[in-house]
Parts: structure tokens; C-alpha cells; sequence
């Protein structure tokens, strides 16, 4: 059997809580407008986009907010700030889909992970989301839940 090809990038940082409060929908892949200390910080792996998200304003242009780049241990007095608004870069037919989804539709758009490419180039996986209600995660447990216990009888019998 041969050996599994290993991923051509490195993820700085997930959102897992995005995929238990929101239903996925359709992604994107997005660059990031960032400057040098962000990049010399993300590549130290300690950014968060857990409570982070993105919009489109009226120029067209879109923005991730929120998210937590720490700033440069070596960096100097021309340091960035951590949680400043950070400018997405998409294609402009991308950048109407989601704004139109946002309007029209009431979706969210969710960062999922934040990564690094074979390039190495910083990017951002968005996704158009549409929020869970209560009932429709605990229903989601439930199945989880089901579908592990299921897992072990068949194990414990077999």
C-alpha cells in the first residue's frame, strides 16, 4: 500500500465551533491583505478565528473581523494591532455571490480555517453558513451519540 500523500499545507488556525453552530454551505478559498509581523506571526501558529467573521461592504469589498493575530514577539515598535479588520481578497464575481447570500438569503459567512498553501501564501477558508437552532444540535449530538454506541455493539458482538 502506498503512503498517504501529505497535505501541501500547514493550518494555523481552525474553527471547529463553526461546523456545530452553523449549517454549511458552499466555500471559498480567500487571500489575506496582511502585513509583515502577521505573517511572521501566523507562521508561529497562535492565531485564533474562533469568534471571528467576515462581511462585505458597500465599496464590494470584504473583511474578516475579529480575528485574534497576535502581535510579533521580535517585532518593534512598527508592530500590528491584534484584532484589526483584515481586507479579504476574492474574485469579484465571489464577492457578489456572498454579498447577495448575506441580503438576500440571511447567511453568515464563517471563517473555517486559516492556512498557509504550497506557495506559501496565507489563506482563509470561508463558507456561506446558515445558523443552527437549539433543537437542531442537540438533534446532531443525538445522531453522533447514536451512531458511536452503534459502533461498539457491533464491535463487542462481532
Amino acid at each position: 500500500m502506498a503512503a498517504k500523500p501529505e497535505p501541501n499545507f500547514k493550518v494555523v488556525a481552525d474553527n471547529r465551533k463553526a461546523r456545530y453552530n452553523y449549517e454549511i454551505g458552499e466555500t471559498f478559498e480567500a487571500g489575506l491583505a496582511l502585513t509583515g509581523t502577521e505573517v511572521k506571526s501566523l507562521r508561529t501558529g497562535k492565531a485564533t478565528i474562533a469568534e471571528s467573521y467576515a462581511h462585505v461592504d458597500r465599496q464590494g469589498e470584504a473583511w474578516l473581523v475579529n480575528a485574534n493575530i497576535p502581535e510579533y514577539l521580535s517585532g518593534n515598535r512598527f508592530n500590528h494591532p491584534p484584532k484589526r479588520p483584515r481586507k479579504l481578497l476574492l474574485k469579484s464575481r465571489e464577492l457578489a455571490k456572498l454579498s447577495q447570500a448575506v441580503e438576500r438569503e440571511g447567511m453568515t459567512i464563517v471563517p473555517l480555517k486559516l492556512y498557509f498553501n504550497a506557495k506559501g501564501r496565507a489563506k482563509l477558508q470561508l463558507a456561506l453558513a446558515k445558523g443552527k437552532k437549539l433543537h437542531d444540535k442537540r438533534e446532531v449530538e443525538k445522531k453522533r451519540d447514536w451512531s458511536r454506541e452503534k459502533g461498539r455493539l457491533l464491535r463487542a458482538r462481532g
